[in-house]
């Protein structure tokens, strides 16, 4: 039996202090909010930087908006209160006007859009990453804080700014780290499935809004459970019933039908898609958008492993006017505990012709696609992709002598001027604890200047990446202090060469 020590009683008898002293707050990260340590940070902005390079080469210019928009101009979340706080984070300033953080990158899109459209070029093309807030229930993988990278066109209606929008959208994702082929950007249209409702007779907007959420739930229930939804309604597992849209037997199997129709190849698909909505004024717009689509990106190289027409997508029911696009991640994933899991959606948008409106009383087309990048780095890694695996820290300059100070300065700067990050040891700890920092912090070589180096005019230099791979394998401690593996006394011009030599290796 262990009992415990006296210091331990001690230790818990000052834990119990600082937090029953009221004044002493507690450490801990609000619900929803997390932080984030260098792995995860560098993985995001090698994302960021490789999809911003993307966007940049097709034209697009960045653009960034304040954290803070006013909450009547965000148009969503809101309910009908005096305090606009439900879906967003919201602040009244000292004009009587409430603030709110942003919830999505969009919507201050619009807002700039309408302020300064006379002196915009036309279509407007930006892209924009950062972060936004949402104030909803926090649970697993749903956070209040999460970064977005987003590209739109502003002031084009032609479906070959959708085209584009999708292609580029390829061309990033694959940039992010993920290999052709292994995401599909699933297209559909908002005309088609109003055309579809013309077709099977459906003119309740309330019945419409049941089909589509049926619809919306395909992949999950499967043709049989949507099937169900379509008609009287659905029983789960739990017992909890579903009432159904109400649809007659023929009408539930047109809209299955539609559903049915997505294939491989985007034309087949199309054919099979005038079969069942042909005749209605805007399902056949819809077709001839798609088909436009179609064309712009067999001329970008995009084929349909990458890009196909999936009717059974359904998105942003009271938001999308058109061409609507959702990026599936096809690859193989698992969770933390190495168990196979289904990531599903990456990324999505499509076109709102009615944002900008909300300011000006003017139509003003627009399309775009949206990813979080958090999910996408997150996505990558599930797949045995992880863009942050190889961060490592800098090279670490060990200190000896408090009088020799500037001395390890100059090594260090010496080392930075190279481009190679660098750090003196700017704790008090000795030799062994010193290595074991430089360790913890991933660093890929220690540099030793000691009395006797600098009296020589020489450096040592410990390869800990050499180090950390041949510690896995030596069994016996003191044959390893005998071979002191990685180690190398140089002269002081040769430093910077051996230290590219080690990070080369690495």
């Amino acid at each position: 039996m262990n009992l415990p020590s006296l210091s331990d009683d001690a230790a818990a008898g000052k834990r119990a202090a600082m937090t029953s002293d009221p004044q002493r707050p507690e450490a801990r990260a609000p619900r929803g909010f997390i932080d984030r340590r260098a792995r995860d940070v560098v993985a995001e902005r090698a994302i960021l930087a490789a999809v911003s390079g993307v966007y940049e080469r097709w034209g697009f210019e960045p653009l960034e908006t304040g954290a803070f928009e006013y909450a009547d101009a965000l148009g969503k979340f809101l309910p009908d209160a005096d305090r606009p706080n439900a879906g967003v984070f919201a602040l009244q300033d000292d004009d009587e006007q409430w603030m709110a953080l942003r919830y999505d990158l969009t919507a201050p899109l619009a807002r700039f859009a309408a302020q300064h459209w006379e002196t915009l070029p036309k279509p407007f093309r930006r892209y924009a990453f950062g972060p936004v807030w949402r104030n909803e229930k926090p649970g697993p993988g749903r956070f209040r804080e999460f970064w977005q990278c987003d590209a739109d066109t502003v002031g084009s209606a032609r479906p070959e700014a959708d085209a584009e929008i999708i292609a580029m959208a390829a061309e990033g994702l694959e940039a992010a780290g993920l290999p052709a082929g292994s995401a599909l950007i699933k297209i559909n249209n908002r005309k088609l499935l109003n055309g579809l409702m013309t077709a099977a007779g459906v003119v309740d907007e309330g019945q419409k809004l049941a089909v589509l959420r049926a619809v919306d739930k395909l992949d999950r229930l499967g043709p049989d459970g949507v099937r169900l939804l379509l008609g009287e309604g659905r029983k789960d597992e739990s017992g909890d019933f579903t009432k159904g849209a109400g649809l007659s037997g023929a009408a539930a199997e047109r809209v299955l039908a539609f559903t049915a129709a997505g294939a491989g190849d985007r034309a087949a698909t199309l054919a099979k898609l005038a079969d069942v909505i042909g005749g209605s004024a805007e399902g056949d717009e819809g077709l001839a958008e798609l088909a436009a689509i179609d064309a712009a990106l067999s001329g970008l190289g995009v084929g349909a492993d990458r890009a196909a027409f999936e009717p059974s997508v359904v998105r942003g029911l009271e938001y999308y006017t058109g061409a609507v696009f959702e990026a599936e991640l096809l690859l193989s994933t698992v969770d933390d505990k190495g168990h196979p899991v289904r990531f599903g959606s990456i990324g999505g948008g499509g076109r709102y012709d009615d944002l900008v409106a909300r300011f000006t009383g003017e139509r003003t087309p627009a399309t775009g696609f949206s990813f979080g990048v958090s999910r996408l780095a997150s996505a990558l890694k599930a797949a045995g992709r992880d863009p942050g695996k190889a961060v490592r820290g800098p090279v670490v300059v060990i200190a000896f002598d408090q009088s020799r100070m500037a001395d390890y300065f100059a090594v260090a700067k010496e080392i930075r001027a190279a481009g190679i990050a660098a750090e003196v040891y700017l704790g008090t700890s000795g030799m062994r604890p010193q290595m074991k920092y430089a360790d913890r912090r991933l660093s890929p070589a220690a540099v030793i200047v000691g009395e006797d180096e600098l009296a020589a005019g020489t450096v040592t230099i410990k390869d800990l990446d050499l180090g950390r791979a041949l510690a896995s394998k030596v069994a016996d401690n003191a044959a390893w202090r005998e071979e002191r593996p990685g180690q190398q006394t140089i002269p002081r011009g040769e430093l910077v060469a051996a230290l590219r030599r080690i990070l080369d290796a690495g």
